[in-house]
């Protein structure tokens, strides 16, 4: 069994890319320079952001499906990104290195399964998540902040 890690598409944040502060402030969103590296997650190309880089925190509903699990949350979006990246077979380090939070859903999108996990460890949880039958995709979550990370599906 074998998975891939999806980004973010960056087609719905990019007509906030270059807006003022003022602006962004009108869409809820705050625009953020990287001051420390490892501390901001870009949510589309699956990398932490270096020093210097901006980055806009959104709002995003990340399960948008009319259940009682339909949920958004704050997540980084590296400004000027342009292509969701995909990652086939394993995590990306950005994930690999956090506490994540696996949350797995079927195809009526209700949760049939979660867990917690080291991202170090996470690749063979999610085998095992994504080998029941019920399971269409799982939504990871970086614990702490409980933000949204990536969705996984099987391939």
């Amino acid at each position: 069994m074998t998975f891939r890690t999806i980004g973010l598409d960056p087609t719905p944040f990019m007509r906030l890319y270059d807006l003022g502060d003022d602006e962004l402030a009108l869409h809820d969103a705050r625009r953020v320079r990287v001051g420390v590296a490892g501390r901001v997650p870009d949510r589309v190309e699956l990398r932490d952001l270096a020093v210097g880089e901006s980055a806009l925190l959104v709002n995003y509903t990340h399960q948008p499906a009319r259940t009682p699990y339909r949920a958004c949350h704050a997540v980084y979006v590296r400004e000027g990104a342009t292509a969701a990246r995909v990652v086939e077979g394993r995590l990306p380090s950005v994930m690999v290195r956090r506490l994540l939070s696996l949350r797995a859903f079927d195809s009526g999108h209700m949760m049939v399964e979660a867990d917690v996990v080291e991202g170090q460890v996470a690749r063979a949880r999610l085998i095992d998540i994504l080998a029941d039958h019920r399971v269409a995709y799982v939504h990871a979550h970086y614990a702490k902040p409980g933000c949204f990370a990536a969705r996984i599906e099987r391939i």
